[in-house]
């Protein structure tokens, strides 16, 4: 898993961090929803927004960028994204944006092009090592921590959070999303185990482990195979051997295009019938 989803996943679960992140006081922020947005007819790609509820006109997007590696040519790629993507959709709504920063030496800008944004308000620079060792109750920000941490300190911390994760008084659905970020997060930290050694290390039990994204996506997955196994099948009865490319493309439909494949394949007289339906729906 690449960092930068880490990062973004934890913003999906947690809008509230962003804004802790920048000291920005926003209502409802947990109204937010995190996406991303392809600037047609460029090559460019937001990969990190928060859009807030529609009904808040007065609430900022705010632009997210996570960068470890060390690029000259980011602040004109970043900006030229956000000013592309405010000329396309003309959002009644102001813009924010940050970028986190492992560290200032991975920090690039050439000539001091973008000086007079990176001044301005409305751009905030995050770096890990500011916040790597700040004592904060803040459950995101010590998400955020633990990301950062070295490996060998990493275990210790992580069994830490999940234990005031386990004794905070919060309903139990948030509980599991914070379960389920640490597990992550240390799946991607220590990849020489895996995630059996990871739960018996956290001392997740059982019951807590079947909450687990991870856990329901593994049982998810096997019931995508299972379906377009079956489709395969009945396709190879009905019209013989079915080409890599199709068969393929079947394997990637989510499990309601397969039922609705399943559904219409009834009704085809040969591969043309089935190329233009996997064109017509592809994901």
């Amino acid at each position: 898993m690449k960092t930068d989803s880490l990062f973004y996943r934890l913003f999906q679960q947690l809008p509230t961090l962003a804004f802790d992140l920048i000291g920005l006081e926003v209502p409802n922020a947990d109204g937010y929803r995190f996406g991303s947005e392809e600037v047609k007819q460029t090559a460019f790609r937001l990969d990190g927004i928060l859009f807030p509820p529609s009904e808040n006109p007065a609430q900022p997007i705010l632009f997210i960028e996570v960068q470890f590696q060390s690029d000259k040519e980011f602040y004109s790629r970043f900006f030229s994204e956000i000013f592309l993507f405010l000329r396309h959709h003309k959002p009644k709504n102001p813009w924010q944006s940050v970028v986190i920063y492992p560290n200032r030496q991975a920090e690039r800008n050439p000539v001091g092009y973008y000086d007079v944004l990176l001044e301005s308000s409305q751009v905030h620079r995050i770096y890990l090592e500011d916040i790597a060792e700040q004592r904060t109750d803040e459950i995101g920000i010590n998400l955020l921590q633990l990301i950062a941490l070295e490996e060998k300190k990493a275990a210790a911390r992580a069994f830490s959070l999940l234990e005031r994760v386990r004794e905070k008084p919060a309903d139990v659905q948030w509980k599991h999303r914070m379960l389920d970020l640490i597990e992550t997060i240390m799946v991607y930290k220590l990849p020489q185990l895996d995630r059996g050694e990871i739960q018996k290390m956290l001392n997740i039990n059982d019951v807590e482990l079947k909450q687990t994204r991870f856990y329901q996506d593994v049982f998810a997955e096997g019931e995508l195979k299972g379906e377009a196994r079956l489709i395969v099948r009945q396709l190879t009865r009905r019209f013989g051997p079915l080409d890599s490319d199709a068969a393929e493309r079947i394997r990637n439909l989510s499990i309601p295009k397969l039922e609705a494949l399943g559904e219409a394949l009834l009704d085809f007289s040969g591969f043309d019938d089935l190329h233009r339906w996997l064109k017509k729906h592809a994901e």
